[in-house]
This record gives C-alpha cells, sequence and structure tokens, in this order.
C-alpha cells in the first residue's frame, strides 16, 4: 500500500516514490538475503569501527563525550554499554558517546559521501543491545544503514562550484545512516520508516562546513549528535509523530534546499538544478549493488587524503630499515591541496594534525604504532615532529585536490597515483609508488590483516583472552542470538 504525500496522513492511494521505496527496502532487508561477502564487509567494518573507537577511549576528547553523555543521561545507568568504559546509559546518550569516539581518530571507514559507520555502527550496535536482538539482524541493519545512507547521500552531492559557496558538510547526510538502523531494530514498519526519514529531513545540518577552514575538533561531535539525534528521530515516530512522510520527493524538503536554486525553500515550483542533485540515485541498483562493499576502510589514524603517503613512507621505513633521525627529506608527488601544512608552533588541534600528510609521517616515523598517542598536546608541539614534518616536501607535480580524488573514487576510473622520495642524511634514496593503498576497495584488507589491526586499536582497553574472545565474537556475530548478552564484552 501507497500512501499520499507529505502534507496529508491518511490511507488514500498514491503512486510509489522514492522515499517509500527506501523504507520498505529498509524493512524488508533480511540476513539471508545478503550475499556472503557482503556479510563479510560489514562484520570487518564492525570489527574496525569497535576497534577504533576503543583506540579513542583515552584521548581528550573521549573524557569530555563521556561526561557530556553522563550529565545528560543524569548519570550511570541505563540499557546499553558505552564500549571502553563498562558504564551503562540510555540508548541516546550512550549514542552520543559511541558516535564521537567512531570518528574521534577519524580512523573508520570513508565512502564517497562520508563516514557512514561512525553513524551505522553504533546506533546498530546500540538499538540491537537495547532491543535484544541477534548478531544477524544486527548485520542486515548495518547494510540496510549503508545502502539507504549512501543513496540519499549522492542523491544531493553539490557540484565542485556550489561546494565551494556553499560549503560542504559530510554530517548533512550523517544522520541517515543512524535512522535506518535503528527504525529497522526497533521494528517500525516501512511507513513509519519514510515517516523517520522525513523527519531527518527536518533535523539535517546545513552543508556549512567550518570544519574545512577551522580545523576543530567538534567535527568529531558532530557524528555523535547525529547518532544521538537518530534515536530520539525514530522514538519520536514510535510515539507517534506523523505528517513527514516522502519527504526525499519534495524539493521544498531536503532535496530542494540542498542542491536548489536560491527559492528552493519559496511557495510556487521548485527548480533543482541538474549538476547538482541526481535523484536517480535515491534508488539506483537498490538491492543488487551492494555500496558497503565500494567503501573505503582507514589503514592509518588520518584523513583520507593523507593515506597512501603514510602508507608508502611506512612500507619504505620498513623496507629499508631507516628511522626518523636518518631523513633528510621526504617528497610527495604528487601533493595534496590543504593537506601539506607544516606550521613552525606545531598542530592547533586533533583534526590539524590528522589533516596534515607531513605531521602524520612524522608522527608514524617516530612512533610505528598507531594510535592516539600521535595525537596528544605533547606530540603534536613536539620540536622533534614538527622538525621532521617541516622536511616532508611537496614534489614537482601540480596539487591535486581532495573533490577531484572523490570524483576519481566515486567513477571508479581508478585512485589517485602517489609517489614518495625519502632521501637519507646518508645520500641514500628511495623511492615508491602507489594509487589504491591498503583498505582502498580495489585492495581491500583480508579478515587476517583487520585482525591485527584490531589488537592494536583495542589495546588501550583489551587484552590477552579478553582480546581473542572479542576478536572471536565481533568475526562470528551472526551466530550471536542476543546482542545484549555481549554487555561485558567490550569494557
Amino acid at each position: 500500500m501507497r500512501y499520499n504525500r507529505l502534507h496529508k496522513d491518511n490511507n488514500y492511494l498514491t503512486p510509489t516514490t522514492d522515499t517509500q521505496t527506501l523504507s520498505e527496502y529498509a524493512v524488508g532487508l533480511k540476513y539471508e538475503d545478503i550475499p556472503p561477502e557482503v556479510v563479510e564487509r560489514a562484520k570487518m567494518i564492525l570489527l574496525q569501527t569497535v576497534g577504533v573507537s576503543l583506540a579513542a577511549r583515552n584521548t581528550d576528547t573521549a573524557e569530555k563525550v563521556l561526561k557530556m553523555s553522563r550529565e545528560a543521561n543524569g548519570g550511570e545507568g541505563g540499557p546499553t554499554t558505552v564500549w571502553g568504559t563498562g558504564g551503562k546509559m540510555a540508548a541516546v546518550n550512550a549514542a552520543l558517546a559511541l558516535g564521537t569516539l567512531s570518528d574521534a581518530l577519524d580512523w573508520e571507514d570513508c565512502s564517497w559521501t562520508g563516514h557512514p559507520a561512525a553513524g551505522v555502527i553504533p546506533c546498530a550496535w546500540l538499538a540491537a543491545e537495547e532491543k535484544h536482538r541477534s548478531g544477524k539482524d544486527l548485520i542486515a541493519a548495518i547494510v540496510a544503514g549503508y545502502e539507504v545512507y549512501q543513496r540519499i547521500a549522492m542523491a544531493v552531492q553539490p557540484s565542485e562550484e556550489h561546494r565551494k559557496n556553499k560549503g560542504w558538510g559530510l554530517t548533512s547526510w550523517q544522520i541517515f545512516g543512524c535512522i535506518i538502523p535503528i527504525a529497522k531494530l526497533y521494528g517500525l514498519d516501512a511507513r513509519k520508516v519514510n515517516q523517520a526519514i522525513g523527519m531527518g529531513c527536518e533535523c539535517s545540518t546545513l552543508p556549512a562546513c567550518h570544519h574545512s577552514t577551522t580545523m576543530s575538533d567538534f567535527y568529531h561531535y558532530e557524528h555523535g549528535y547525529r547518532a544521538r539525534d537518530g534515536f530520539l528521530i525514530v522514538k519520536a515516530v514510535e510515539k507517534g509523530i506523523h505528517n513527514q512522510r516522502d519527504a526525499l520527493d519534495e524539493p521544498r524538503c531536503y532535496t530542494g534546499v540542498i542542491c536548489g536554486n536560491d527559492g528552493s525553500n519559496g511557495s510556487g515550483e521548485t527548480l533543482i538544478r541538474s549538476e547538482e542533485a541526481d535523484l536517480t540515485w535515491l534508488t539506483r541498483d537498490l538491492g543488487r549493488r551492494y555500496l558497503i562493499m565500494e567503501t573505503l576502510l582507514k589503514h592509518w589514524p588520518a584523513n583520507m587524503w593523507v593515506q597512501t603517503s603514510a602508507e608508502l613512507v611506512h612500507d619504505l621505513s620498513v623496507k629499508h630499515g631507516f628511522g626518523p633521525e636518518d631523513v633528510e627529506e621526504i617528497l610527495i608527488d604528487a601533493p595534496v591541496l590543504n593537506r601539506m601544512w607544516a606550521p613552525d608552533e606545531g598542530f592547533t588541534s586533533v583534526t590539524h594534525a590528522q589533516f596534515s600528510i607531513p605531521y602524520v609521517v612524522a608522527a608514524m616515523l617516530y612512533n610505528p604504532v598507531p594510535g592516539a598517542d600521535w595525537y596528544t598536546a605533547e606530540t603534536m608541539r613536539d620540536p622533534k615532529v614538527i622538525a621532521l614534518s617541516k622536511r616532508v616536501k611537496p614534489g614537482p607535480s601540480p596539487e591535486t585536490s581532495p573533490a577531484a580524488g572523490f570524483k576519481m573514487f566515486r567513477e571508479e576510473t581508478g585512485y589517485p597515483m602517489k609517489t614518495v622520495t625519502v632521501t637519507l642524511k646518508n645520500g641514500a634514496r628511495y623511492e615508491g609508488g602507489m594509487d589504491c593503498h591498503p583498505g582502498h576497495p580495489r585492495n581491500m584488507m583480508s579478515r587476517e590483516e583487520f585482525v591485527s589491526r584490531f589488537r592494536v586499536q583495542a589495546a588501550p582497553v583489551l587484552e590477552g583472552e579478553r582480546l581473542e574472545k572479542a576478536i572471536r565474537v565481533l568475526c562470528g556475530i551472526e551466530s550471536v542470538e542476543d546482542i545484549a548478552s555481549l554487555a561485558d564484552l567490550l569494557s
């Protein structure tokens, strides 16, 4: 049955809408319908997201967001568990914490449009724990979240010109990656999921991304806010909020506001710029093409466009046995626009450092074990680390832009090629090149590589048999009957 459009709430039949199609897909997707390779990818994304959240446990960001979450919760207590703390909270407040921690080290995934794992994974886990759902239910919710999120996000990607004028806020569409798995695990029917998507359109942030200029660490908290909002929206729909259906099909709502002309939120006919929005993405190959398989998973705790350079320098240092004090100069070719900064005074925020190829390379050479230690205030202002970062310089090629890289990634025409040349103080010279680094869909890490990384990531919280048990359970999550039974697993 199809219901009428946005403005009324009755049972008049109307043509199929894209919003309803997405809603029915999310509700109807079963574990048994999902190809084995997609199930495996969902489990590895789960493993990595849990791991990077635990890796961030002892950061300043963690301390702040946990205080915020406990205060919002009125202290400890609730049905869901905050990983790495053993603390219990209401799901909405636990989501604020875990959504933030999932992004705190910039170590989760990266799609063409943002970081879906920082919303999908904590929201799916917490909803499954709250509602005593199974591991198979959890996997189905994760996959549904990815498939719906990515299609909505792609439908409203702005042109390069509009991106510069309005800003590009990754967390604008993050809300949908939070809503869908919660709604599915709460057992909402397709009509109510449609309502929840509509509320997500209302509650989405405007795409004014100040983060790109301020480098504020508030960016990490935005992911927590969207996870929190996902629970609030689903609970509102569950309680009976209505008249929000088919919002993706209404140009005066989300698609028009994000990508429309200046009058897109006014009265009368609304024009959506053809070069801005491609609404065919909303249902493109739905159920046949799994966009979760086209998501990149980061090998290093750093911005997406830092990954290849970090990988190359690491490989060369391991192969040739040099350390930071041996390095005279490192050339990155082609350099990446707004990723080559190395300020004399050090870095003012974690985000500022995560977006710097010179800094990440220098921090890695001084400490080859990736993690939160790279981003302490002391390390980000360490004179020797800063001095080495100043010796990481752009090569002779013109700068490449992240926007151009995203276009290559999205269109599957390749991935930016990088060449790294390391010159040592003794005159030795080493060179390496790479395009698709480990974690890129064309060079995806194996389960063994994910597990190896998890051992590093989870080390601040888990060790010994507790660590190995967590690996076994997460890699076999489909056999778990009740996610709530795992409350102590990640504490």
